[in-house]
């Protein structure tokens, strides 16, 4: 690229100079033909005395090549032909000099050479040249400069990322990448990595947690089931007896495998796998269905049933209207179920249940109404977490699953689970998108 620039450069210049030399030759030439010879001369002198860059050149011979007048002091050997620019090796007061110059033949066999001393044009040209080069070297020196130092800010940060890691290989979840306070793109990198270790830390404890849980859970169940099949079969008993313990241990197991299956449903919808089952659904059956349900359930248990579903606009309240949503409809009754099994089991006698639905922006909010004794602040935020069941409900029986079920269903239409005060009681809100997202080609291209 500078090697380009130096010969445009030279280049642009010396097309400015063959110019020049061919507008005098045609001001000489009608001169030529104007006046003549004497008018020639005279024209060819008064540019000499004119010239005040004194780059000039001019010499007119006759046809023995003998001077007649001009500033050159005698005619060039080599210079044959007409049409040509030549490089003239001059000295000009003692001083070696460089001239480009132009042969014209005039009528009468007279000879006339135009030119321009371009000592200051290749003067120009060196020092462009000697610019670009310094300019290379300056550029080379910074690049490499700025190389270094970006090399050694960037082992720095990868030193600090390896630390971090290999602190993390060896077990230690507690390291961290250090920010260094400037808010830069590196500061950045690092806070997204700390986002990502803080989020596997997360999940490390989720499993150890669900671990725990598993092992606590099922310990108890298959613990008695074993004893009571084993005093069966220490005990002379009768018939009765050991088809009693054997339905008692089999209750047991029963409940360890439905454990099982709901961890293996929790892990089925967190992965995506219903995900191609997703259709335009209408709520309104799916609700009523489970209304009639849980109506016949809660009067069973001296309770309250109330479906509330929103009406058309310009019609009855009572008349009801399409509530859509997108997702896969055997999860969305799944969860609304577990939700309504929950407030019902922790509703005290008499009190009611309330499914309600309705339109809210983009989504469709579906809220579970209980008045039971509900749960703290700090139970609400563990309340999906697997396994994990509030003070209140830790004597009634159940899993802790629930919630996790419900919460995963949720994430995977794009929503979440809310829970919220109902003074007194707990309301639960799922909400759901009334339509499919929106595909763009980008994401299309990316699928």
């Amino acid at each position: 690229m500078t090697g380009v620039l130096w010969w445009s450069t030279g280049d642009l210049l010396n097309r400015q100079v063959e110019v020049a030399i061919i507008t005098d030759a045609k001001g000489l030439s009608a001169t030529w033909t104007n006046y003549g010879m004497p008018g020639l001369e005279q024209a060819i002198e008064d540019r000499l005395v004119g010239n005040i860059d004194d780059d000039s050149l001019y010499l007119l011979v006759d046809g023995n090549f003998r001077y007649i007048t001009g500033n050159l002091p005698s005619w060039p050997a080599g210079f044959n032909q007409t049409g040509i620019f030549y490089d003239l090796s001059i000295a000009r007061a003692g001083v070696p000099s460089t001239a480009l110059i132009e042969r014209f033949d005039l009528p009468g066999g007279y000879h006339l050479l135009i030119g321009r001393d371009i000592q200051t044009l290749t003067r120009v040209r060196n020092t462009i040249a000697s610019s670009l080069v310094w300019g290379l070297l300056l550029v080379a020196v910074l690049g490499t400069v700025g190389g270094v130092l970006v090399r050694i800010v960037l082992a720095r940060m990868l030193a600090n990322v390896s630390v971090t890691a290999r602190a993390i290989a060896a077990g230690d979840l507690s390291r961290r990448v250090k920010l260094s306070k400037r808010g830069d793109e590196f500061d950045e990198l690092a806070a997204t990595i700390n986002d990502m270790l803080d989020r596997i830390s997360r999940l490390m404890d989720g499993v150890l947690q669900v671990s725990n849980a598993i092992a606590h859970d099922l310990r108890t169940p298959i613990t008695r089931a074993r004893a009571r099949l084993e005093d069966a079969n220490r005990e002379d008993a009768s018939a009765e007896s050991l088809r009693n313990a054997i339905d008692r241990a089999t209750s047991d197991l029963d409940g360890a495998v439905a454990v099982f299956q709901a961890l293996l449903r929790i892990a089925e919808i967190e992965s995506g796998a219903r995900r191609s089952a997703f259709a335009t659904i209408d709520l309104v059956p799916v609700l009523t269905d489970l209304a009639e349900l849980y109506e016949a359930v809660a009067e069973e248990s001296g309770k309250k049933f109330k479906l509330s579903l929103p009406a058309p606009a310009g019609r009855p309240i009572s008349t009801r209207s399409a509530l859509t949503t997108y997702g896969d409809r055997d999860m969305i009754q799944q969860a609304l179920a577990n939700l309504l099994d929950n407030a019902l089991k922790y509703s005290p006698t008499g009190a009611s249940v309330e499914l309600r639905a309705a339109r809210d922006g983009t989504d469709v909010r579906i809220d579970v109404v209980d008045h039971g004794p509900g749960m703290s602040d700090a139970d609400m935020k563990r309340a999906t977490e697997r396994f994990f069941r509030a003070e209140a409900a830790r004597n009634s029986p159940g899993s802790g699953l629930g919630l996790a079920l419900v919460q995963a269903v949720a994430v995977l239409h794009g929503r979440d689970l809310v829970l919220s005060h109902g003074n007194p009681g707990l309301i639960a809100t799922l909400r759901l998108p009334r339509a499919a997202p929106v595909v763009t080609e980008d994401a299309k291209a990316h699928a």
